[in-house]
């Protein structure tokens, strides 16, 4: 009886096996120079058969301890189909027990999105006669910033920024991503031919790539949140926020969207920015018509669930969609998805997946669409 993580996002300490009982005592490894810790992502082997039980001793000291309220792991046996599997928190402890029917079995936080997945991505989206390649910087550890380019830049366009995976170990977010290109970059879809037509697509799938190798959470490979560094982005500390910044700066922005993954919410929604210094008419009905629009053309969208409203004037402009919709005047939108599943329209067998958060992004195109002519 084998555990090992030393793969692409891989993330566990073994404390202790006991072969013959089944017992496995684990803990969760905290980010790269960083106190944050929740995902987990590793392989056991050399149990078939045999029922296990999986206990992650630390759980309770995790970044979301209330995040494992009502969870349930993803296991794989061939890292394509993710199921859920009975899991417990108890006490701090959060346990996993199961009983491999393979020689082998992968156990992940969410359906995992490896690096190998994310450049094929974008280079089978490069292929389309409507995309161009970007290379807009590095990252920490010297990795390349791919940026998308959908539709033929226009000064006539409206900009539309896509950024996704701040934070590494909300993998859905990719998947999220991969729904969204797979039908933009559709010639048959009518929706995306007509937004290629009239809007410039500035796409970035993976935004901190360095912590999505290494299995942290929320932190880059140089320790720090990114999603806090869009006032002051520094080429030291957080070049992955430096480099976009400067990009957005070059192109504008009309809309934006940042994908995101939520640890306790079982619900989509979205957070916006009502507490920047300019919110006003113009953000908020935009706003209004993105998200009802988008209600009604997907049920797994909702907006009673969310975050509490920022109080005016008090918005943190250090995080993207606040930066964002104050510096260029425009909507700007956090998309979370959940972790657990979506409690309106639950599934036992896969719970929120990959394919569910590919399809949710594939959904947005049509909001997208619907406020494109009152972008200013």
């Amino acid at each position: 009886m084998k555990i090992t993580s030393n793969f692409d996002s891989g993330n566990i300490d073994i404390v202790s096996i006991d072969a013959n009982e089944g017992d496995i005592k684990l803990k969760i490894r905290r980010d790269t120079h960083s106190e944050f810790f929740q995902w987990f992502h590793f392989r056991l082997s050399g149990a078939l058969g045999q029922t296990c039980t999986l206990s992650l001793l630390n759980a309770g000291e995790s970044s979301y301890p209330k995040g494992w309220e009502g969870y349930q792991a993803c296991a794989s046996y061939d890292r394509e189909e993710w199921f859920r599997i009975p899991t417990t928190f108890e006490n701090g402890v959060l346990q996993i027990r199961f009983t491999p029917v393979h020689d082998a079995v992968y156990f992940a936080y969410f359906a995992p999105y490896s690096y190998e997945r994310h450049l094929d991505l974008v280079h089978q989206a490069q292929q389309s006669d409507q995309v161009r390649m970007e290379i807009i910087g590095e990252t920490y550890e010297g990795r390349p910033i791919e940026m998308l380019i959908a539709g033929l830049p226009d000064d006539s366009k409206k900009k539309i920024w896509i950024i996704a995976r701040q934070h590494p170990g909300e993998s859905m977010t990719e998947w999220f991503m991969e729904g969204l290109l797979e039908r933009l970059l559709n010639t048959d879809d009518p929706v995306a031919r007509k937004l290629l037509q009239e809007a410039c697509f500035y796409i970035i799938p993976n935004m901190n790539i360095d912590g999505a190798i290494a299995g942290n959470l929320r932190a880059s490979a140089s320790g720090v949140n990114l999603n806090r560094e869009w006032e002051t982005p520094s080429l030291e500390k957080s070049p992955e926020v430096y480099h976009t910044l400067r990009k957005m700066d070059e192109t504008g922005v009309d809309l934006m969207l940042d994908v995101h993954g939520d640890e306790v919410l079982p619900y989509n929604f979205i957070s916006a920015s009502e507490g920047i210094p300019g919110y006003n008419d113009y953000i908020r009905n935009l706003e209004r018509k993105f998200i009802e629009h988008w209600m009604d053309i997907s049920p797994d969208f909702q907006d009673t669930y969310k975050y509490e409203l920022d109080k005016p004037g008090e918005a943190n402009l250090t995080i993207c969609t606040n930066q964002v919709a104050q510096r260029f005047g425009c909507p700007a939108y956090t998309i979370e998805m959940p972790f657990k599943d979506n409690a309106d329209m639950p599934d036992e067998l896969y719970g929120w997946s990959d394919n569910r958060s590919a399809i949710l992004g594939a959904s947005v195109l049509n909001p997208i669409l619907f406020v494109l002519k009152d972008l200013k």
